[in-house]
C-alpha cells in the first residue's frame, strides 16, 4: 500500500511543483514554464488519474485540489471521447465518492464536482434517474451539497453548447433533466424547507430555488410554501441578497403581464408590504441592504411596466417607492438601478393611449427631477474644498460617470411632464441661489457653489430635449448664466451649459454678443478644464451660429491667432472647426483669401516648427498643425459650378508640394506621416472632381511616399482616389480613371515587394490598409483587376496575411477575398459600378471564368489557411468571414472545395479529433452540397472549429486563478 501511495505521489509531484510555481514569489519565465506545463496537463489522458490521485490525497495542499477539481470539470466537458465507453458509469460513481468526501467543502471545490456531475449528467444519455442517484449516495446528511448540485444542474444543462452533443439530443436531454424533473426538485425544495428550521436563512436553498424557476412556473412558486421562505429569508442578513435574487427572478416570469396577472396579483401586496424597509435600510447605512431593496421595487417596475401604465391608480404605490429609493439614496450607490425603470416608464406613459397615466404620474416626475438635481451636487468637504472626494480618483470618475447617467434621467423626465417645467425648475434654483449668495459671491471665493453647480449641469444635460424654438425660460436664463462667477467647476458648468443651446442662439442673435465674450473670457482663465470648455463652445458659436457671425472675419482672425497657441491640440481643433464653419460660409470670391488669410499662418508655423523637430514631442506638434489645415479641408466646401476653378482647390495647390517634402523629410514619423495622408484624402472627398488638376501631383507623392516610408497610411489615402475617380464615378473621364487604376497597380507593386522584404508580423497595418484598398479596388474596377498580371501575386500576398493573429488585418484580407469571389457569380453584390447609363453592372462571363481559375490554383493552401486559422489562431470576431470565404468556396467548387477540406483535416496532429469527428463533418458538408444548401456549411464548420479550438487550443478554467494571490476557503 505505502509502495502504491509513493508511486501516486510521484506521478502528481509535477503538477504539485508547478501549482506552487504559479503561486509562489518567482520570475515571470519560471511561471510562464509553470502555466505551459499545467495547460498541456490539462489536456492530456494522464490527466483523468491524476486529477483524482489529488483530490484524494490527504496531504496535498488545498488549491492544488481545486486545481485538480477544475481541471476534472474541463476533462469531462472536452474529453470524456478519451475515454472508453464502458469506462464513463465509473467515472460517475468515482465523482460521485468524491462528491461525498467533500459533501463537508471546501466549497470551491464542491461546487466543481458538482459541476463535474452536472456535465456527465448532461452526456450519459443512458442516465436516467439522475436525481435519485445522486440523492441516494450524498444521503440526507449532506443537505447543503444536495442543494449545490441541484442548483448548478439547470445552469450547465443551459449551457449545454459547450458540450459537444447534436441539437437533436441536447434537446432531449434538456426535457428529460429539468421539465421531466421539475416537479420532483420542488417537491424536495418544499420538504427540505419545512423540514429545517433555518431554511429561510440558508441562501443556498434560495440559490437553488432560483435556478429551478428556469423550469418551474413563477405562479407555482408563488402558490407554494417556497414563497413564504422567499419573503421570511429578506428579514435575515445571511440569506437577504439570495431572497432578492429569488423575488427578482420571478419578476422575469410575469413580464407577460397579461398571461401573469394572478401572479402579479399575489406578489404585487407581498412586494408593498416591505416598503418600510427603505427607512429602515437607508437610515441603518447598510448600503448593501438598501441597493437590495432598491432592486426590489426598481426590477419589479420595470417587469410591470405595462400594467403600471394601464392602471397608474393600482400601481401608484410601486412607482412612488421606486421614487423614494430614489430620493433616500444619500450614498447614491442604489440610485442606478432605477434608472431603467424611469425610462421604461417614460416609454410608456408618453405614448397617446397612456395619456391618463402620464397626467397621473406628473407630479411624480416632477419630484424626479428635484431629486435627480439634488443628487447632481459636489460633495461639500469640511475642511480641504481643492480636493473634493479626499483624494480618491475612482470616486470622482464614479460621480462624473453617475451624473451622465442622471442626465438621461432628466430628459425622461422633459418628454413627461415638458421641457419647460424641467428648465423652470434649473432656472428658479440659479435664481435662488443668485438672490442669496450673488452679494457675496468673489472670484476668490463663491459660497455654497454646489447649490449653482447642480442646475447647471441639469441645463446643460437636458439641452438636447430643448427645441430651438423655446421661448419661455431660455430667454431667461441664458443672460443669467453669463452673468456666473468665475470658481472652476462654476464657470466650466455654464460655458457648457451655453455650448448646448448654440441652435437656440442661432434663432435668437440678440444674445449671441454676450455669450461670445463670455466664452471668450474662458480662454483667459487660469483651469485647463475652463479653456478645454471655452473652446468646445466656440466650436459650436462658430458652427450653428456661422452665418451670424460671417461678417466678423477680422475679429475672428484677431482671437484666432491670439489663442492659437496656448490651447492644447484638442482645443486648437475645436476652435479651428468654429472658424472654419465661419469661413465655410463666406462669399464665393472670398474664400480663397479667407482660407488664406487663415492657413497661411498656421502653414508658417508648421515650416517653422519641422525646421526644429528633432524629437517625438516635435514631430508631434508638426502633426497636431497639419491637422488643422485638415479640418479647414473637410469643413470648407464651397460649391462650384462645372469649369470653374474651386477657390479652396486654388489653395490647396498651393500647399501641397509643402507637404510632400515633409512627408520626404520625415519618412520615419508615423503622426507626420498620418495626418499629411489624412489631409490629402480629405482633399480628394471634400472636393472630388475639382482635384482632377492636381490629381497626378498627389498621386505621384503619395506613391513615392509610400515607396520611401513604408507607412500604410499612404495606402489608406489612395483607397479615396480609387473611391472617387473609378470608371463610371460622375465627371470623371476614361483617361483618369485608367491611370487612377495604374497608380493602384504602381502601389499593388510597392507593397508586394516590401512583403517579399519583411514579415507579416511586422506589417499589420500595412496589410490591413493594402487589403482594404484592395476590395475597393476590386468592387471599382473588376476587370482590370481580375486580368492584371498582379492578381496572382496579390492573392499570394493574402495567403501570407492569414498566418497573422491580429483582427483588423485577417478582416481584411477576408473581406479581400469576399469581395474578389463574388465576382465568380453572375451579380456581385459588392459592385458598386453603373454604367454611363444607369444600368447596373453585369459580370462578364470572362471575369467569372478568371475568378475561378485563381480559386481552382490557390484554393487548396486557401481553404487550409483559413479552416487551420479558425481552428488555431484566428480571433472570434474573424469567424463569421473566414466561415464565409469556405462557404463561397463550395458554391463555386464544392467537389474541389471538399477534397481540400479532407487534406486539411488529415495533416491534423493525431489525436485532436474525437472518434469519426472528421468524417461526420466531411458527411455533413457532403449532404449539404448534394442539397443544394451550401450556406448551411458555415454552420457546420463554425461548430467543428469552436469544439476542436476549446479542446484543443483554447486554455481551460483554473490557471488565471492560481496566478492570483491565495483562496480563502470556507466550508
Amino acid at each position: 500500500m505505502a509502495s502504491k501511495e509513493g508511486a501516486a505521489g510521484q506521478a502528481f509531484a509535477p503538477v504539485l511543483a508547478a501549482v506552487a510555481t504559479m503561486q509562489g514569489n518567482v520570475s515571470r519565465s519560471e511561471k510562464t514554464h509553470a502555466h505551459e506545463f499545467l495547460e498541456k496537463f490539462q489536456k492530456s489522458i494522464e490527466a483523468w488519474t491524476i486529477t483524482h490521485e489529488l483530490l484524494q490525497s490527504p496531504d496535498v495542499p488545498v488549491e492544488a485540489k481545486l486545481f485538480g477539481a477544475t481541471t476534472l470539470k474541463g476533462k469531462i466537458v472536452f474529453d470524456l471521447d478519451q475515454l472508453p465507453q464502458e469506462s464513463v458509469v465509473a467515472l460517475r460513481d468515482s465523482v460521485l465518492n468524491l462528491l461525498v468526501a467533500y459533501a463537508a467543502g471546501p466549497r470551491p471545490i464542491q461546487t466543481q464536482l458538482c459541476v463535474c456531475l452536472a456535465s456527465l449528467a448532461i452526456q450519459m444519455l443512458e442516465w436516467k434517474d439522475v436525481l435519485v442517484t445522486v440523492g441516494s449516495a450524498l444521503g440526507s446528511s449532506a443537505g447543503d451539497c444536495v442543494l449545490e448540485f441541484l442548483k448548478i444542474l439547470p445552469e450547465e444543462v443551459t449551457e449545454g453548447r459547450k458540450i459537444n452533443l447534436s441539437e437533436e439530443d441536447l434537446i432531449t436531454r434538456t426535457k428529460e433533466l429539468l421539465e421531466d424533473n421539475a416537479d420532483q426538485v420542488m417537491h424536495l425544495l418544499i420538504q427540505y424547507s419545512q423540514s429545517s428550521p433555518t431554511a429561510s436563512t440558508n441562501p443556498r436553498l434560495l440559490d437553488c430555488i432560483t435556478s429551478w424557476m428556469r423550469e418551474i412556473p413563477a405562479a407555482k412558486i408563488v402558490d407554494s410554501p417556497l414563497m413564504d421562505v422567499i419573503m421570511k429569508a429578506l428579514d435575515d442578513d445571511a440569506s437577504f441578497e439570495a431572497a432578492v435574487d429569488s423575488v427578482c427572478t420571478l419578476y422575469r416570469d410575469t413580464r407577460e403581464v397579461d398571461d401573469s396577472l394572478p401572479v402579479i396579483q399575489a406578489l404585487y401586496p407581498r412586494i408593498m408590504a416591505l416598503r418600510p424597509k427603505i427607512v429602515e435600510t437607508s437610515e441603518s447605512e447598510d448600503t448593501d441592504a438598501f441597493k437590495g431593496v432598491t432592486r426590489l421595487f426598481a426590477e419589479a417596475g420595470e417587469a410591470w411596466v405595462v400594467l403600471i401604465a394601464r392602471l397608474p391608480n393600482e400601481f401608484r404605490g410601486l412607482v412612488e417607492a421606486v421614487l423614494e429609493c430614489s430620493a433616500r439614496d444619500w450614498e447614491r450607490d442604489a440610485i442606478s438601478l432605477t434608472f431603467i425603470f424611469w425610462y421604461e416608464l417614460k416609454q410608456y406613459v408618453t405614448l397617446e393611449r397612456y395619456n391618463d397615466a402620464r397626467l397621473a404620474f406628473s407630479d411624480i416626475f416632477s419630484r424626479l427631477v428635484d431629486i435627480m438635481v439634488k443628487h447632481l451636487e459636489y460633495p461639500r468637504p469640511e475642511d480641504d474644498e481643492s480636493d473634493l472626494f479626499g483624494g480618491d480618483r475612482e470616486a470622482e470618475e464614479k460621480f462624473r460617470h453617475f451624473r451622465h447617467a442622471m442626465g438621461d434621467v432628466l430628459k425622461d423626465c422633459c418628454a413627461v411632464i415638458g421641457v419647460t417645467e424641467c428648465l423652470s425648475k434649473s432656472y428658479q434654483l440659479i435664481q435662488q441661489w443668485v438672490s442669496k449668495y450673488a452679494s457675496q459671491a468673489s472670484n476668490e471665493h463663491v459660497p455654497n457653489w454646489q447649490e449653482l453647480e447642480a442646475p447647471l449641469f441639469s441645463l446643460r444635460a437636458m439641452g438636447r430635449e430643448v427645441d430651438p424654438e423655446e421661448d419661455t425660460v431660455l430667454a431667461q436664463v441664458i443672460p443669467l448664466i453669463v452673468q456666473i462667477p468665475n470658481q472652476e467647476k462654476v464657470r466650466f458648468q455654464a460655458i457648457m451649459a451655453l455650448a448646448r443651446y448654440t441652435e437656440w442662439t442661432a434663432q435668437h442673435p440678440e444674445t449671441l454678443e454676450a455669450q461670445l465674450n463670455y466664452v471668450i473670457s474662458g480662454f483667459q482663465h487660469s483651469s485647463q478644464e475652463v479653456i478645454q470648455a471655452s473652446a468646445l463652445a466656440f466650436k459650436f458659436l462658430g458652427t450653428d451660429c456661422q452665418k451670424l457671425l460671417g461678417g466678423h472675419i477680422a475679429q475672428l482672425h484677431s482671437f484666432y491667432e491670439s489663442v492659437l497657441d496656448k490651447l492644447k491640440p484638442s482645443s486648437q481643433e475645436e476652435v479651428t472647426e468654429g472658424v472654419a464653419a465661419v469661413v465655410a460660409v463666406q462669399p464665393l470670391d472670398k474664400i480663397y483669401e479667407t482660407m488664406k488669410m487663415f492657413c497661411d499662418p498656421i502653414m508658417a508655423r508648421i515650416m517653422n516648427l519641422a525646421n526644429n523637430a528633432k524629437d517625438e514631442e516635435g514631430q508631434r506638434a508638426v502633426a497636431d498643425h497639419l491637422q488643422l489645415i485638415t479640418i479647414f479641408v473637410q469643413v470648407v466646401q464651397p460649391y462650384v459650378g462645372p469649369n470653374v476653378e474651386n477657390p479652396a482647390v486654388k489653395y490647396c495647390g498651393e500647399i501641397l508640394s509643402i507637404m510632400t517634402t515633409i512627408v520626404m523629410n520625415f519618412t520615419t514619423s508615423t503622426p507626420i506621416l498620418e495626418r499629411v495622408c489624412r489631409c490629402w484624402r480629405y482633399m480628394i472627398i471634400s472636393y472630388r472632381t475639382a482635384m482632377i488638376p492636381l490629381l497626378p501631383t498627389l498621386a505621384q507623392s503619395m506613391a513615392s511616399g509610400f515607396e520611401a516610408s513604408r507607412e500604410g497610411c499612404f495606402l489608406w489615402a489612395t483607397d479615396a482616389v480609387v473611391r472617387e475617380f473609378s470608371e463610371g464615378a460622375e465627371l470623371v473621364d476614361h483617361s483618369t480613371s485608367s491611370a487612377v487604376f495604374q497608380f493602384y497597380e504602381q502601389q499593388a507593386i510597392s507593397f508586394l515587394r516590401i512583403l517579399n522584404d519583411l514579415p507579416p508580423e511586422q506589417l499589420p497595418d500595412v496589410i490591413e490598409d493594402f487589403f482594404r484598398l484592395s476590395s475597393d479596388a476590386v468592387r471599382y474596377y473588376p476587370k482590370e483587376c481580375i486580368s492584371s498580371s498582379l492578381a496572382v501575386p496579390i492573392f499570394s500576398a493574402a495567403l501570407s496575411a492569414l498566418t497573422l493573429q491580429q483582427v483588423e488585418p485577417l478582416i481584411a484580407t477576408l473581406h479581400y477575398y469576399r469581395d474578389l469571389f463574388s465576382f465568380a457569380f453572375d451579380k456581385p453584390i459588392v459592385s458598386q459600378f453603373t454604367s454611363p447609363e444607369g444600368k447596373v453592372y453585369v459580370n462578364p462571363p470572362e471575369v467569372q471564368e478568371a475568378v475561378k481559375q485563381l480559386i481552382a490554383s490557390q484554393g487548396q493552401l486557401l481553404a487550409q489557411r483559413v479552416l487551420t486559422g479558425m481552428m488555431f489562431i484566428f480571433p472570434g470576431d474573424c469567424f463569421a468571414d473566414a466561415s464565409g470565404v469556405l462557404m463561397t468556396m463550395f458554391e463555386l467548387m464544392p467537389q474541389e472545395t471538399g477534397a481540400w477540406l479532407q487534406s486539411t483535416l488529415q495533416m491534423l496532429p493525431a489525436g485532436t479529433m474525437k472518434p469519426g469527428e472528421a468524417e461526420r463533418l466531411l458527411k455533413g458538408v457532403a449532404d449539404k452540397v448534394q442539397s443544394g444548401e451550401t450556406r448551411k456549411i458555415r454552420v457546420l464548420l463554425q461548430d467543428f472549429t469552436n469544439s476542436y479550438r476549446r479542446r484543443n487550443v483554447a486554455p481551460r478554467d483554473g490557471l488565471g486563478r492560481l496566478e492570483a494571490t491565495r483562496f480563502r476557503f470556507s466550508g
